[in-house]
């Protein structure tokens, strides 16, 4: 049948210009297949590869398919990463998470626009280089605001920066692409006598790892060391990176924080002296040329970087966290499976399985592991007979003994949830792995996913075992490309061993795991949204009971569990479950890994027993907020938790006591707000982020939202009435009680809250006056007489507002000012007030 008369791209899609090469399709169909439940996989691959859904190429997959002109439409204009449009050569992907937009992501989105040159109402520039597309978090919340030219981030970006960021993308472009693969290489296995342990996760990358990783490993091959650079996961320490950690050369470990490529050299010839005559001649000459020209980095700036464990700085940070999930934080290669092994690694698996454990044996990478082949049936069978295999009752039991509850959003027991699975008396049985973290603000599945693969991968095949299913599906954000990578490599890994698929960790047990990336719905992190998606369909929650344990994927029973909750599964099998239970509070046991970001001193990603306070974590983990300013609230839970100000900050973090409060545990994040956030645009920011993502089913979620929205618009633009704080909580409830799951009943919340505790801020909107002077419409830009007529202000205005005076009081004219910022931030002599 020909669809060549149907349009399948939204109307406002340009015509595609020329002869569209239809061979992508094709590969694409021969990759994924034709049935409908291959379409969202195969739209990925055809954008990746023309940059946007080309009317050409959906109709020629309609024609070799069994997928209708109707599903395409449906599929390609819900999912916000597809697009109808042609793009730039390079995607600037500005993200909009929480921690951005606090750190003024709206400024850095207008410098990008200035700076291109982009028409209002478009976003791509005049010559097609460059195409803008807003995200809703890229999961650096530590660096905000965050930008990602192609597949480089830059973090900390200030509006003032943009121009050189530009420059330097395009002066570096093809050296990034080649930076990114070389990165994700394999350890090198030789002899040692020390590793270079370099953090190389996405936020760590952003900081610079990756350039100063190759700088250590020229180092090293120059030099001839007897020392392995190491790639290892998540270091926790984001306000720190890059962070390089030297074991094995001395006593105690050395960590620098902060270190150069440039200092790379200088800073190992402290810890190794160079290996054979002409190593050791270079880098006498290079040492005595530098001295010479004065050139040479001083050694003060080495030891500026060198960090104590014990500094108070760094204790404070690490010493009131416990480690399951995050277990090893910083010592382990994410990918080398002997390590994770040699680590107590599918230990737990072996367990479950009735096999023995893997033992490292300290070979090359991929060999040297004392466990049966696949096809090594004869002493498979003879050495299982002779291990006590836990059974999965047991396995249960003991998740169910420990108190583990759910860690991405409602705290629902994990055992409970399990057995219901396993009670279920069907034939097929599915788990899912649920790592669409799509809380702006949130970063602990990416950092999991992108440093443990291996962790997660033997979590959900014990949950596997546990509930009776033989397929299972890691669903993983498409914006967290790091992480997808990792985990297809381990599971690639592992089914080169022959340890994942018919005969798993060498057993009798038959596996087998994909991967599936999201498309940028938030609504799919609710799971019976989630499993549409993997069936290829829209992202639409459906009316429970029945409940996914039930009929859930291809309408079998699934188990679903979020990334962290499979992370902790091993360590609770391998140390029992009165271990995990004995960490925590009565209601709340073991630990909750926490992103801590937004306006605070000391970000990163934290690992702490439940029942820690919020004082705890932001003032004394955190150092309390960042910049002198005063610590105003916390953000907890994403869109659908709450703002919880300071004065409760004594509030234990366990699921019962902030929902007392207004909040949920979510999945994590936790946005640290200061004196110069504006509490009601808050409120509104994260209304507006529900309201785009609400997937339209309910009336209520729709539309109330909507005019939720509405109103906070008009409070924000000084044009509020006393009557709209009532008609807020009044919708709020409406949307609460109505909305069919639980994104839609949680959506207010963050309103709520913030009329719960900061009322009085609404008030002021209503008459006139933004108290944090943060909402553009309320507040003017006034010189006082401070200022010298240095001219920075108007050298620094982008649009012309303040004129060229020197050596007078400059004026800004008001009907120009667009109150960017710029000026008063540049200002040396503190002349430019907000008023």
């Amino acid at each position: 049948m020909s669809h060549a008369s149907i349009a399948i791209v939204p109307a406002a899609a340009e015509p595609t210009a020329g002869t569209v090469d239809l061979t992508a399709v094709d590969r694409a169909i021969a990759q994924f297949g034709t049935k409908p439940e291959a379409l969202i996989p195969i739209l990925q691959a055809l954008q990746d590869h023309y940059g946007y859904l080309p009317q050409e190429a959906l109709l020629h997959l309609c024609d070799k398919t069994q997928i209708k002109p109707a599903a395409i439409t449906g599929v390609a204009s819900f999912y916000d990463i597809f697009r109808h449009r042609p793009v730039g050569k390079y995607m600037i992907r500005l993200c909009r998470g929480t921690a951005c937009h606090v750190s003024g992501a709206d400024r850095v989105d207008e410098a990008l626009r200035r700076e291109l040159h982009i028409p209002p109402g478009d976003d791509t520039d005049p010559t097609k280089q460059f195409t803008i597309e807003a995200v809703a978090c890229l999961g650096c919340c530590t660096l905000a605001p965050v930008v990602r030219i192609s597949q480089t981030t830059f973090g900390h970006v200030a509006p003032e920066k943009v121009p050189r960021i530009i420059h330097e993308f395009l002066a570096n472009v093809s050296a990034s692409s080649e930076l990114e693969k070389s990165t994700e290489k394999p350890t090198e296995k030789r002899p040692h006598i020390a590793e270079i342990r370099v953090g190389l996760g996405s936020c760590c990358m952003a900081k610079g790892s990756g350039q100063l990783y190759h700088a250590l490993e020229d180092t090293v091959r120059r030099n001839r060391l007897p020392v392995i650079v190491k790639r290892v996961g998540c270091v926790g320490m984001c306000h720190r990176t890059p962070l390089v950690e030297i074991t094995g050369a001395s006593k105690n470990n050395t960590v620098y924080a902060g270190l150069t490529p440039a200092l790379a050299p200088d800073a190992l010839q402290r810890h190794f002296k160079p290996r054979g005559l002409l190593p050791s001649i270079a880098r006498a000459w290079t040492s005595m040329a530098n001295a010479i020209l004065a050139d040479r980095v001083p050694s003060e700036q080495i030891e500026a970087c060198s960090l104590n464990r014990a500094d108070r700085e760094v204790s404070v940070f690490l010493d009131r966290q416990v480690h399951i999930a995050t277990e090893h934080f910083g010592k382990l290669d994410p990918l080398d499976l002997d390590e994770y092994i040699e680590h107590d690694g599918f230990a737990a698996l072996a367990k479950c399985l009735g096999v023995p454990a893997p033992i490292q044996t300290g070979t090359s990478k991929g060999h040297g592991i004392a466990q049966e082949k696949a096809g090594d049936h004869e002493t498979a069978a003879h050495t299982t007979a002779s291990h006590t295999r836990l059974a999965p009752e047991e396995i249960i039991n003991q998740i169910a003994q420990a108190g583990l509850r759910g860690r991405g959003g409602a705290g629902f027991p994990t055992g409970q949830k399990w057995r219901a699975v396993r009670d279920q008396a069907a034939e097929k049985k599915y788990v899912i792995c649920n790592g669409d973290e799509g809380d702006p603000g949130a970063f602990m599945d990416r950092m999991l996913l992108e440093s443990f693969p291996f962790r997660i991968i033997e979590g959900i095949a014990i949950a596997a075992i546990a509930v009776g299913a033989h397929e299972g599906v890691f669903y993983i954000r498409h914006e967290y490309p790091l992480a997808v990578r990792r985990v297809r490599a381990a599971l690639s890994e592992m089914e080169q061993r022959g340890w994942i698929g018919k005969r798993l960790l060498g057993s009798n047990y038959e596996l087998h795991l994909s991967v599936m990336e999201g498309a940028g719905a938030f609504v799919c992190g609710e799971e019976t949204a989630l499993i549409a998606s993997i069936e290829g369909h829209r992202g639409m929650p459906r009316l429970r009971p029945p409940y996914p344990a039930e009929s859930g994927l291809w309408n079998c029973p699934t188990l679903i569990n979020n990334v962290e909750t499979l992370a902790v599964v091993p360590w609770i099998l391998r140390n029992g479950p009165d271990a995990f239970a004995r960490i925590g509070t009565k209601t709340s046991k073991g630990t909750k890994v926490f992103a801590l970001a937004g306006r605070v001193k000391r970000g990163g990603l934290i690992e702490v027993p439940m029942g820690t306070t919020i004082r705890e974590i932001v003032e004394e983990m955190g150092g309390g907020a960042a910049d002198g300013r005063r610590f105003k609230a916390v953000q907890i839970g994403g869109p659908s938790g709450g703002c919880v100000p300071a004065r409760l900050a004594d509030t234990p973090i366990d699921y019962e006591s902030l929902q007392q409060v207004g909040a949920i545990m979510g999945s994590g994040g936790l946005v640290v707000l200061d004196d110069s956030t504006c509490m009601v645009d808050i409120a509104r920011y994260f209304l507006r982020f529900t309201q785009e993502q609400s997937c339209g089913k309910c009336t209520f979620c729709r539309i109330g939202t909507r005019r939720m929205l509405e109103i906070l618009d008009r409070i924000c633009d000084g044009k509020g009435r006393l009557a709209d704080l009532d008609e807020l909580e009044h919708l709020a409830r409406r949307v609460s009680q109505s909305s069919l799951c639980g994104l839609g009943k949680t959506a207010p919340n963050p309103v709520l809250s913030t009329l719960r505790y900061f009322r009085d801020e609404y008030e002021a909107h209503i008459n006139g006056r933004c108290p944090a002077k943060k909402c553009v419409p309320l507040i003017h830009y006034v010189i006082n007489d401070r200022c010298t007529g240095c001219t920075l202000c108007a050298q620094h205005c982008p649009v012309g507002a303040i004129p060229m005076t020197p050596y007078q009081r400059h004026k800004i004219d008001d009907a120009k000012c667009t109150r960017c910022d710029s000026c008063r931030q540049m200002c040396q002599y503190s002349a430019i007030d907000v008023l």
